[in-house]
């Protein structure tokens, strides 16, 4: 199967933790909060390329359609 302009390329959570070197889970965590759109394919999440490259760019999160916008969670230290 050859990538087309038609079809995106999909990136595992394995790779999307590679390429941000940040360990799998942050990778998970990242992707199942919200905060890089990502598609679930069986029991496996799949990140399309364009998703993570609109992370990186914007560093913030992007939702998807029906993805809810993580909440951030903002802690005061004490003085």
């Amino acid at each position: 199967m050859s990538d087309t302009p038609m079809t995106p390329r999909l990136l595992t959570v394995q790779e999307v933790a590679g390429i941000l070197r940040v360990h799998a889970r942050t990778a998970y965590r990242l992707v199942t909060e919200g905060s890089i759109r990502a598609v679930k394919i069986g029991s496996q999440w799949r990140v399309p390329e364009q998703a993570l490259l609109e992370f990186l760019a914007t560093g913030t999160p992007v939702t998807g359609q029906g993805r809810k916008e993580p909440v951030q969670k903002q802690h005061k230290l004490p003085l």
